[in-house]
């Protein structure tokens, strides 16, 4: 049974004009924007100013609004607005992964608590339904993997460094120039808006609460013409890839960092600003999602799907923190990695588990060989300036 549903819209940035376009243009569907509460009294909107308050309280202590949308930037003010609306008994819709991932086990406690929903499917791959799709059809499944290109700013960069011979700093204000990066593009490019990505879908396909702080994130900083050059010469490509895995031991790894990727593999052809997931199971084998992973548009209509169930009452059931609570996470793991050095630094074969190829050139040198994962995330000798890893192929 559906129910009319009345939404106070926080935020009208990229996300939230997009949302208002995709819901003013879909046929069928029925949800009034009530409020829309904005912070800039100055800027210039799209909209009568009749839309807008720079209350919260006007939107959040109003009865006849049933559904609270958050899509701002800010996210100690997102935790603030979310919590208190659930709180309030009402239901919430947010794209928020730093402050979700940061807050899930909170979050998932007080929709118990006050009988609410927070759904979030736009907090992952924009336009993929991913969340749902793990938390409805592979609910009983026995899950091996899931991995993916969570970021469209790493993967707009790499893929422009590799078609185009472009160095790193040169795509990157390129990048910047067309709104896919930010000014500071750490969040982005250094594997944090993948990681806070990765924790939600850790949640949802294996039951786990876990701290973004033991997920271990590797950027693509330091990567230069002859990484990029090797993969060329090898006949594959280098991907930012967020992945999740569970041992035989039922214990899960994640993490992200630079991958090489051969053409077999899905994700190779997933290019500039896309997003690809690929999951993998034992009955159901293996399943590939692309889709835009940026934009006002493709995270708006994300945002709108989820609006779109709550008119249905719908909720995650979270049914993996029962059937899975006997998992733990853990970095106790080996990765075969490429590792880069330049002419500065001295190989420290101790670091590594076992090395199986060397190279030595006048510039640069690099080792193919095996490393622990908890090491590699712990020892600053592997993120020291002029080096650089990249993982072996998974696929």
């Amino acid at each position: 049974m559906t129910r009319d549903v009345k939404i106070g819209l926080f935020g009208f940035g990229c996300v939230g004009q997009g949302l208002y376009d995709v819901l003013n243009n879909s046929k069928n569907f029925r949800a009034d924007i009530s409020k829309i509460v904005v912070k800039n009294k100055d800027k210039e909107r799209p909209l009568p100013s009749k839309y807008f308050s720079f209350d919260k309280d006007e939107v959040l202590k109003n009865p006849e609004i049933n559904l609270i949308t958050e899509l701002i930037d800010d996210v100690d003010q997102a935790y603030d607005i979310v919590t208190n609306a659930l709180k309030n008994g009402k239901n919430v819709v947010s794209a928020n992964k730093k402050m979700i991932a940061e807050n899930l086990e909170e979050l998932v406690s007080l929709q118990k608590e006050y009988d609410t929903s927070l759904l979030y499917e736009a907090s992952a791959c924009a336009s993929i339904p991913i969340i749902r799709t793990l938390e409805e059809y592979y609910d009983n499944e026995l899950l091996y993997s899931v991995r993916g290109i969570f970021n469209g700013s790493s993967n707009f960069i790499l893929s422009k460094m590799f078609n185009e011979g472009l160095e790193y700093q040169d795509v990157l204000k390129e990048a910047q120039d067309l709104g896919f990066a930010e000014t500071d593009p750490t969040l982005d490019v250094g594997g944090f808006d993948a990681k806070y990505k990765l924790v939600i879908i850790i949640c949802h396909s294996y039951g786990l609460f876990v701290d973004p702080k033991e997920i271990f994130n590797y950027g693509i900083q330091n990567l230069t013409a002859f990484d990029m050059q090797y993969a060329k010469e090898k006949g594959l490509k280098i991907k930012q890839i967020a992945r999740v895995y569970k041992t035989p031991e039922d214990e899960v790894v994640g993490y992200v960092m630079p991958q090489f990727v051969k053409p077999t593999d899905d994700l190779y052809k997933v290019d500039n600003e896309y997003n690809g997931v690929v999951v993998e199971a034992a009955f159901s084998d293996k399943q590939f999602f692309k889709g835009k992973g940026a934009g006002g548009h493709p995270t708006g209509s994300a945002v709108l799907s989820d609006i779109s169930a709550n008119r249905y009452d719908y909720k995650y059931e979270y049914r993996k923190r029962k059937t899975d609570a006997f998992m733990r996470f853990t970095n106790d793991a080996t990765l075969d990695v490429y590792f880069r050095y330049d002419k500065g630094v001295a190989l420290d074969e101790s670091k590594f588990i076992e090395i199986n190829e060397r190279y030595q050139g006048a510039e640069n040198a690099f080792v193919i060989g095996k490393v622990n994962l908890a090491d590699f995330k712990e020892d600053e000798y592997f993120h020291q300036k002029g080096t650089f890893a990249i993982e072996l192929p998974v696929e």
